[in-house]
């Protein structure tokens, strides 16, 4: 054992002797720097809130006397509660694709080897920030004052909220595509939707799709606060009951969401992994066919398995019916016939595409020019700071428990399949919790106040969190892993010496879109008493004050802004 352990550190010495000296520039120190204060920010955050475990425990007969007053989970009529879940389902599903259709083009001008010209990339990009950045609820809002109630307000305000995410992921998809196929499609005289269509579309598909079906799942989630603002569905219904004080009836739909949320999410990893291919099921942003690495290390095996009628054109024209593709064809059939239904389902005005245009100015007058009203601006500002105190929090409160379970979730660093697979139910159970009714549960046990907003970031953010990490950690090279344990490296050497130094760039990525993240979920959260800017929000939803609605709008802007910036500058220091 000693032997070993001698030959692992005498391997590592050797290798660290023999890798470059790089010095470090002065803009890495600061980037370090940058992270640390964040990070002790978190930690004062933290501290600030007052979290406290023995009083949670002690405020315990709180909920037992809610739950005695409550007398029993109560549900709507059958009937009723499958439409309700139809058209939740339905809604959010067209809302998401809404937003991958726009998203196509400002995604192609947001890639840096397809757009036209700088400035085309960087208005694109800033579109994708500023739809990221507007709370759908806050859309939501706006649309109920233009169109009729339903589901069309929630539909365009899923939408335009999604683009900014689903944009992104989509560019980044884009520019790390095999140059090879669009560069030959161009020489033979193609045109650009040629080469798009031909040359970008086919590598880029899957990752699209599953970029996609993460996106349904989170807004699936996000749909439940849209409902208090008059938006159709099960959050309408669960706020209606809340409201009318029939908290049976209330708890009863979350418990509703929360299945509903679980079933689509092991469907979206069901339809990832039969698109993606059984290695690469984990994968939801971000998966194989956009890493050269892993394209080279298939590649060997790309031509020994290609199918007998890919060999020439001609035979390719006259693809056999094989089972494989008949079950393609069925699953392709399936989802167009799912999208109709959705479309359906929502029953959509469309009159008031024609009607809302005479609302516009109407409508424009009241949410412009921005004003805090009869608020101080210094009361607004100090609620803009207990919300991004709440974020930085919750992402404090979030890390440690993601990076567990994000590792055990990845197959090269759990160690067995049994720990694998119960940290990937794990993180899927977590994130089929919405944070908006987790908030509520823990504002009955906690109270008013920041204290059950950071929690129920904090526990949400696990989830996604984990997932992120567990799928980075698996995208690693194995290389250096593969040296270490043949060495005689143990399973925590091989993870401390090769897969976190590999991860550590996604990480930082990951953590400050956490960060993002939170801040926008700390908004809504406000709403139901989770502290921070959110009350002020609910206030002037509720009073018609919209001006405020969109000061408050552009403080969320400026410091997801900021963030975004910050994000940016990390991931480039860090490369």
């Amino acid at each position: 054992m000693t032997l070993l352990a001698e030959r692992s550190g005498t391997a590592s010495s050797d290798v660290a002797d023999r890798a470059p000296k790089r010095p470090i520039s002065p803009e890495r120190i600061a980037a370090s720097l940058t992270l640390l204060t964040l990070v002790v920010v978190g930690v004062l955050a933290v501290n600030e809130v007052g979290i406290s475990i023995p009083a949670m425990i002690k405020s315990w007969g709180n909920a037992e006397n809610f739950m005695g007053r409550v007398g029993g989970l109560s549900f709507p009529e059958p009937g009723d509660l499958v439409w309700l879940i139809a058209l939740t389902v339905g809604l959010v599903l067209v809302g998401t694709l809404l937003a991958a259709v726009l998203s196509v083009p400002i995604a192609y001008l947001a890639a840096s080897n397809t757009t036209p010209g700088n400035g085309w990339r960087a208005v694109a990009r800033f579109v994708g920030v500023f739809t990221r950045a507007l709370p759908d609820v806050v859309l939501a809002m706006a649309f109920v004052l233009m169109f009729s109630l339903g589901t069309l307000p929630g539909i365009l305000a899923i939408g335009i909220h999604s683009i900014g995410m689903i944009s992104k992921m989509f560019a980044d998809a884009i520019e790390q595509i095999d140059e090879g196929p669009r560069l030959a499609i161009r020489a033979a005289g193609g045109t650009k939707m040629q080469e798009f269509a031909s040359g970008i579309l086919p590598q880029v598909l899957p990752s699209w799709v599953a970029t996609v079906l993460h996106r349904n799942d989170i807004n699936l989630r996000g749909s439940v606060v849209l409902g208090y603002v008059g938006v159709a569905g099960l959050g309408l219904e669960m706020s209606y009951a809340f409201k009318s004080l029939n908290y049976g009836k209330g708890l009863g739909i979350a418990l509703v969401i929360f299945l509903l949320c679980i079933a689509m999410e092991i469907v979206s990893s069901l339809v990832r992994g039969a698109m993606l291919g059984q290695q690469r099921h984990t994968r939801s942003w971000i998966d194989r066919i956009i890493h050269p690495r892993l394209q080279e290390a298939e590649a060997g095996t790309s031509s020994s398995s290609r199918a007998a009628w890919a060999t020439s054109p001609t035979t390719a024209v006259r693809r056999p019916w094989t089972a494989e593709r008949v079950r393609n064809t069925i699953g392709g059939a399936v989802a167009v016939l799912v999208v109709i239904g959705s479309v359906i389902v929502s029953q959509i005005n469309w009159l008031d595409f024609f009607t809302f245009w005479g609302k516009l100015p109407e409508v424009a007058a009241k949410f412009w020019p921005p004003s805090f009203g009869s608020y101080e601006a210094s009361a607004m500002f100090e609620a803009m700071r207990e919300t991004v105190s709440i974020a930085l929090a919750a992402t404090v409160l979030t890390l440690i428990p993601s990076i567990v379970l994000g590792s055990l979730a990845a197959t090269n660093v759990a160690p067995g399949s049994g720990v694998r697979a119960t940290a990937r139910f794990l993180l899927v159970g977590i994130r089929g919790i919405p944070e908006l009714i987790l908030a509520i549960v823990l504002v009955v046990i906690t109270g008013l106040g920041a204290q059950a907003g950071v929690i129920a970031l904090a526990i949400g953010g696990i989830g996604l969190l984990g997932k992120l990490i567990a799928d980075s950690f698996e995208e690693v090279d194995r290389g250096p892993e593969r040296a270490l344990r043949a060495v005689g490296a143990s399973r925590l050497q091989t993870y401390a010496s090769a897969t976190v130094p590999q991860g550590m760039q996604a990480l930082i990525g990951h953590i400050f879109y956490m960060l993002d993240t939170n801040i926008r979920a700390a908004t809504i959260l406000g709403i139901v008493g989770g502290g921070g800017v959110g009350y002020y929000l609910l206030n002037a939803s509720q009073g018609s004050r919209y001006e405020t609605v969109t000061a408050i709008v552009l403080m969320i802007l400026v410091t997801v802004l900021v963030v975004e910036g910050l994000a940016m500058w990390m991931r480039k220091v860090f490369r």
